[in-house]
């Protein structure tokens, strides 16, 4: 009996560190959460792009594109050559985007640590990052780490439905 009750206060004291280290892991996540929001919405506020000029390939700044034609949506993919991640599983499915939507969608390849200025002006925190820019170059959204084909492709007819101009009808002229 007397063994049992010394061991009661360490079981409590194992309790309270147990408690103690979930409580810190709690504050560890909730506090890394807030501060990726907080770069991705610094992000979605960084000034446009001119996606003219910006997005030609060959400029020497890090940055390639796939190809000169006016899209709808423009999808930035910061990379780099050592980011395994970034070859095997983003940019096949930025492949697969590119294979549903077409010529609505174009995706610039960004080799981060060679682009300091976009890698700032977008808060990139890892790589890969895609920003998915509308057509006047605003960031619609930003995708830390892997993103899906699914959830690129989302993020992608959200804005495409946006930009649908719809036409207004006239009303019938009444000839009375």
């Amino acid at each position: 009996m007397a063994g049992s009750v010394s061991a009661m206060p360490d079981i409590v004291v194992r309790l309270g560190i147990f408690i103690v280290v979930v409580l810190l892991l709690y504050l560890l996540t909730w506090s890394g959460r807030v501060f990726v929001e907080k770069r991705r919405k610094l992000a979605l506020t960084a000034a446009p792009m001119d996606t003219g000029a910006d997005f030609n390939s060959g400029t020497g700044d890090g940055m390639e594109g796939t190809g000169a034609s006016p899209s709808r949506v423009r999808i930035l993919a910061f990379g780099s050559d050592d980011c395994r991640q970034c070859h095997t599983l983003q940019a096949p499915a930025l492949k697969r985007l590119l294979d549903a939507r077409g010529d609505e969608v174009a995706v610039v390849d960004v080799d981060a640590p060679n682009a300091p200025e976009l890698t700032q002006r977008y808060q990139v925190l890892t790589v890969p990052t895609t920003v998915v820019l509308d057509a006047a170059g605003q960031a619609r959204a930003v995708n830390y780490g892997f993103a899906s084909t699914q959830r690129l492709l989302e993020q992608v007819d959200a804005i495409l439905v946006q930009q649908v101009v719809t036409i207004p009808q006239k009303k019938p002229r009444n000839w009375e």
